[in-house]
C-alpha cells in the first residue's frame, strides 16, 4: 500500500527540544530502565549506543537527500543514539518487516497498526515519559487505530485526508460528491483514477454510508458481509470507468497534467503540485467525507533500544522537528505549536476539529468490529485483499 510523497519545503531545524529530552535522560536507573518488552515503561534509563527505525521515505531524513532536510542530525547530536534507518513501500511491507525483531521503532499507518498491536510486535507505549505528546491535537489521540482499551501504542505523527481531485476545465463547477467517481463515473469513463489498495474499499463504504443508509454503515472500517459485499460491488462497477489506480504520486500528477486522468481521489500535496505547475485542477472534500491517515509512531515491543527509541518518540513529536518532517512529507503537523515552524497549516486544515471529524483515518479492519457491534463479525484485512484484486481483475 501506501503512500503520500516526499514533496515539501525544507525548514531549518534547531534543536529546541532539547530540555524534554534531557527530562527524559535523567528519568530512569544507570543501567537503562524498564523500556521496552511486552508491557508499558515505567520509567527510562541511559540511552543506548544506537536506535533502529523503520518508515515510510521522508520520515527520518539526515540530510543525505537534501542537506538542508536534516531533522535526525540534531537528536543524534543530543542523545548520542545513531540512527540506523530503513523505508519501506507499503504497510504490507512494514507488518512484515517488523516480524524480524530487527527495528526499535516504526512509523505506521491506521491500516497497520492494529495488526502490529495484534500480533504482539508493538508495545504499549507511557505517553507520560514522552513530554511533546501533551502537545498533540487531542482528536489524534486515544483513537482506535492507535490506541486499544484506553491503552496507548504510539504517538501520533501527521494527518491528511483523501480528498477529491478534477480538472477545472471538465468540471466547470466544483463537485461535491464522490458520486463523479461512483454512480456517475460512466460520464468520464476512462478518465477517472482511484487509489491501488485494499483500504481504497473503505473510500466505497463512505459513499455507501450516505447513498445507501439502509445498509446502516457505521464506521467504512466495520464491514459485516453484506456490507462489504455492497462496497465490493460498487468498486466493480466503478473498475469500468477506471483509466488507471494509481499508488505513485508522480504518476497522479502526470496523469492530471496531461489529461488523461480529470477525476480521482487524491492528496493535498499533489494538488500543491500540480498548482506549481500552473495545471487546471483544485481538490474538494466532499460532503459525504473522506478516508484519510494518520500515522503512528510505535515502539518494538522486544526493542533492543527502548530508551532511544522513547527519545526519538518525543523528538519526532516535538513542534519544530514535527513541522519539518510533516511540511516535508506533504501533510498536516501533529500539533497546533508545529504551525508556528510551518506557513502552510491552513491549507492542510491543521488543528481544524470540525475538518478532522470528516475524515475516516485509515483503521486495519478485523473479525472484531472497530465500531463496537459484538452480534456480528466483520470482514477482516485478509478478504479485503483477496476482494481488491478481484475488482482490479
Amino acid at each position: 500500500m501506501m503512500h503520500k510523497t516526499r514533496g515539501g519545503r525544507s525548514i531549518a531545524l534547531t534543536a529546541l527540544t532539547i530540555g524534554s529530552i534531557a527530562v527524559l535522560a535523567g528519568c530512569g536507573t544507570a543501567g537503562g530502565g524498564d523500556a521496552g518488552g511486552g508491557d508499558e515503561a515505567e520509567e527510562l534509563g541511559d540511552f543506548e549506543s544506537s536506535v533502529s527505525i523503520l518508515a515510510w521515505p521522508g520520515y527520518v531524513e539526515d540530510g543525505s537527500n537534501d542537506p538542508a532536510i536534516d531533522w535526525v542530525s540534531g537528536f543524534e547530536e543530543l542523545t548520542g543514539c545513531t540512527v540506523e534507518a530503513k523505508t519501506y513501500g507499503t504497510s504490507d511491507e512494514a507488518v512484515n518487516l517488523m516480524k524480524t525483531g530487527e527495528y526499535d521503532v516504526v512509523a505506521a499507518s491506521g491500516d497497520a497498526t492494529l495488526r502490529l498491536i495484534a500480533a504482539g510486535d508493538v508495545a504499549p507505549v507511557n505517553t507520560d515519559l514522552i513530554p511533546s505528546y501533551a502537545g498533540v491535537f487531542d482528536f489524534l489521540k486515544d483513537k482506535e487505530w492507535n490506541s486499544v482499551d484506553g491503552q496507548s501504542y504510539g504517538v501520533p505523527h501527521g494527518y491528511g485526508a483523501n480528498l477529491l481531485l478534477y480538472n477545472t476545465e471538465v468540471f466547470t463547477e466544483a463537485p461535491t460528491s464522490w458520486d463523479v467517481v461512483f454512480d456517475g463515473a460512466s460520464a468520464y469513463t476512462g478518465k477517472v483514477t482511484a487509489y491501488d489498495s485494499p483500504i481504497y474499499i473503505a473510500d466505497a463504504a463512505v459513499y455507501l454510508m450516505t447513498h445507501q443508509p439502509d445498509l446502516g454503515i457505521q464506521n467504512p472500517y466495520a464491514l459485516d458481509e453484506t456490507q462489504f459485499q455492497a462496497a465490493v460491488d460498487l468498486l466493480k462497477e466503478q473498475r469500468a470507468h477506471i483509466g488507471e489506480y494509481w499508488s505513485d504520486y508522480l504518476k497522479e500528477v502526470q496523469a492530471f497534467e496531461t489529461g488523461d486522468s480529470v477525476v480521482g481521489t487524491t492528496w493535498q500535496v499533489i494538488q500543491n503540485v500540480l498548482a506549481g505547475e500552473e495545471a487546471p485542477t483544485e481538490v474538494v472534500l466532499p460532503e459525504e467525507g473522506a478516508t484519510g491517515w494518520s500515522d503512528t509512531w510505535m515502539i518494538a515491543s522486544d526493542a533492543a533500544s527502548p530508551n532511544c527509541a522513547y527519545a526519538w518518540l518525543d523528538w519526532i513529536a516535538s513542534p519544530e522537528t514535527n513541522a519539518a518532517a510533516t511540511a516535508y512529507f506533504g501533510e498536516a503537523p501533529s500539533s497546533q505549536e508545529a504551525c508556528d515552524y510551518r506557513d502552510d497549516c491552513e491549507a492542510y486544515h491543521a488543528g481544524d476539529a470540525d475538518y478532522a471529524e470528516q475524515i475516516w483515518y485509515w483503521t486495519t479492519p478485523i473479525a472484531d468490529c472497530v465500531d463496537g457491534r459484538t452480534d456480528v463479525e466483520c470482514v477482516d484485512y485478509a478478504k479485503w485483499t483477496e476482494a481488491w484484486s478481484e475488482i482490479k481483475g
